[in-house]
């Protein structure tokens, strides 16, 4: 603060003597400290604002929710990149600032009370609350979150290039931090140093009950000391994890917190296979239940505690952009290092025969990094997204001027066959031919070698699409769980009838994620979620810096000079308008590179639970959040407890 003074005072000095003009002391004057920040309009609340219209502020509080996880974890630890994480771990701290759940890229002040950046974007400077306090009941300090975003940064590759603009925190006033950038105009980076959750510098920089240094690179399973809605409450490491609401939790009375968090445990159960934890919700023994099969939601939803409206089954639709989930190639395979093999493969994938026999038709594919959006490509490029795809025309391909990129569709009977030659050609084109060959039968014993060798049968053939070196084509699907197995089988046959060698692989989670993190794979499942103003995470996702970082979110390996170009232009947009122009030229040129084989996606979430919850009139717009603003209602769980009795 008194570093803030001297400056304005030098400020003032300046301009009676004539060295500033009124242009240059109205742009010295201090910036307005916001108690929100948003990248699309104006926030909905203004400062003097008392609760969310999507919460009840006098929800009671009390009960349990019992959830189940799937897989297994070995580490409290959110922050480091080793180890696989607890379900959860989020809601024991909180940031600087807490993202809308119903304001897409908007953000309140948390355990920051306002944020102040200069025109240019250049810094930004966080008011903290001054009784922000962590669990122990020491305060927040500007100390602490210095800590927090050096060591976040030096622990994790992720949040080092997430944060690779922001140059520097420091203290700058009792309660007060400055995070200068080394860029400007990037109207994001307030709000990314927002989302900063901040740690304790004191703990971190301690030992634990056994006399061990603690270290936030490292996996633990001591459960660390949080200053959010919940703490933990007990672990059995890789089974179970408990958390419980924090009764004087610091922030319950602000009104970015109340009526939120009502819940007084919440359980979650780790199960090796879905089956059981849903045969433990169909008796009671879980109480809510995320439906993430279209098939389950459509044929398993009809047993009793359902059918005598214990339980209630619901679809409540959401407003968010939709993820690009898509089988990912991986471009460091040598296979598909070709865009017309990938091209191929994207023909191959029919997504009409799946929709309708697993899906019952319920999804809709993807066809868009953007879908659901207005940041989604359509058409072909004109205007501002024209003059940016113009600077890069010779790095992209040729389609993105003179065709609208689509998926396949497999309408009518002979689609799938015309989408078959099609991919043959591109095949041929990338030079893989297809040829058939003599097949070895693993189950052809002594007679059936013996009635070969005399005529009496003749030898298996088999169509292989080889490369001029003689390599088959082959690809290994990779899989930490059976929710796919059903999509790729079907998949992977129709791969082998144009001679290319497709498996899958299921292993645990934690190798799963380590040969993720280390690029062992040649096709994974992968999920890359949007946010309504795009920013900084695309390096992370498409950059070619993060491509050969272990454990980024490039799991595809793009090293791409065009893509990098767009992301910059996405990053430094000075405008709403220039944003989406820049957004829809990343996504065209994303698109007709064929890097992913896009899935589905569907615009409710599912959600089927026990009648033992209360709910806001209005849920939020992006989520149905049971953990963050519904309740458990006392009267209607004794009622479900006597039914379940009887």
């Amino acid at each position: 603060m008194r570093m803030r003074l001297m400056t304005q005072l030098a400020v003032a000095v300046m301009a009676l003597l004539g060295f500033l003009s009124i242009e240059d002391l109205a742009q010295a004057e201090e910036p307005v400290c916001h108690h929100a920040l948003s990248l699309v309009g104006e926030p909905k609340y203004g400062a003097d604002f008392k609760n969310f219209d999507w919460v009840n502020p006098d929800a009671p509080k009390g009960g349990t929710l019992r959830q189940w996880a799937d897989g297994t974890f070995d580490t409290l630890n959110p922050f480091s990149d080793k180890g696989v994480k607890a379900v959860g771990l989020g809601i024991i701290f909180d940031g600087l600032f807490a993202a809308s759940p119903d304001e897409p890229s908007t953000q309140y002040g948390l355990i920051a009370e306002c944020a102040s950046y200069p025109s240019d974007f250049s810094s930004v400077t966080f008011k903290l609350r001054p009784e922000a306090k962590f669990h122990d009941g020491q305060p927040i300090t500007p100390e602490d979150v210095v800590f927090s975003f050096e060591q976040f940064k030096k622990v994790n590759p992720f949040y080092a290039f997430y944060y690779k603009n922001v140059e520097k925190a420091e203290k700058t006033g009792d309660h007060e931090v400055t995070f200068t950038f080394n860029v400007k105009g990037n109207r994001e980076l307030p709000m990314i140093v927002g989302e900063l959750s901040v740690v304790s510098k004191k703990y971190w920089e301690g030992k634990d009950a056994n006399g061990k240094q603690r270290d936030l690179g490292e996996t633990t399973v001591e459960p660390p000391l949080g200053n959010g809605a919940y703490k933990i409450k007990s672990v059995d490491t890789g089974r179970k994890i408990t958390y419980e609401r924090v009764p004087d939790y610091w922030a319950k009375d602000l009104p970015v917190m109340r009526g939120q968090y009502n819940i007084d445990t919440l359980e979650f159960t780790y199960y090796r296979d879905r089956a059981p934890a849903f045969e433990d919700f169909k008796t009671g023994k879980l109480d809510l239940w995320i439906e993430n099969r279209a098939s389950a939601w459509a044929t398993q939803y009809d047993f009793d505690a359902l059918k005598k409206g214990l339980v209630i089954k619901e679809a409540i639709p959401v407003k968010r952009v939709a993820s690009m989930q898509a089988f990912v190639f991986n471009l460091r395979r040598k296979q598909f290092q070709d865009v017309r093999v990938r091209h191929a493969f994207n023909l191959l994938f029919n997504f009409e025969q799946a929709n309708k026999k697993l899906f019952f038709n319920l999804y809709q594919r993807v066809g868009s990094f953007f879908e659901n959006s207005d940041l989604q490509s359509k058409g072909l490029p004109e205007g501002r997204e024209l003059e940016i795809l113009n600077g890069i025309k010779s790095e992209v391909p040729p389609e993105v001027f003179t065709t609208e990129w689509k998926n396949p569709v497999n309408a009518q009977e002979g689609d799938y066959r015309k989408h078959q030659l099609e991919a043959l050609k591109l095949f041929e084109a990338a030079g893989w031919k297809i040829s058939s060959e003599t097949a070895t039968d693993p189950s052809c014993g002594f007679f059936c070698k013996l009635k070969g060798m005399v005529g009496l049968s003749s030898a298996r053939t088999a169509r292989v699409l080889r490369n001029a070196e003689g390599e088959q084509m082959s690809v290994e699907f990779l899989l930490d769980g059976d929710t796919f197995e059903q999509i790729i089988l079907p998949y992977a046959q129709d791969l082998q009838a144009l001679g290319i060698k497709a498996t899958v692989r299921t292993v645990d989670g934690a190798q799963y994620k380590q040969r993720e993190d280390k690029r062992d794979f040649d096709i994974i499942v992968d999920n890359f979620a949007q946010s309504n103003s795009p920013g900084n995470e695309q390096r992370e996702f498409w950059g070619s810096a993060a491509a050969d970082k272990d454990g980024s979110r490039n799991t595809i390996g793009i090293k791409n000079p065009a893509v990098d170009k767009l992301i910059d232009d996405i990053v430094f947009a000075k405008d709403r308008p220039e944003l989406v122009a820049a957004t829809h030229a990343l996504d065209r040129v994303l698109l007709w590179n064929y890097y992913v084989v896009p899935h589905w996606y569907y615009p409710y979430e599912r959600v089927a639970y026990w009648d033992i919850f209360g709910r806001p009139a209005k849920l939020p717009s992006q989520t149905s959040a049971p953990t963050q603003v519904w309740w458990i209602d006392p009267a209607k769980e004794k009622a479900i407890e006597a039914a379940k009795a009887k």
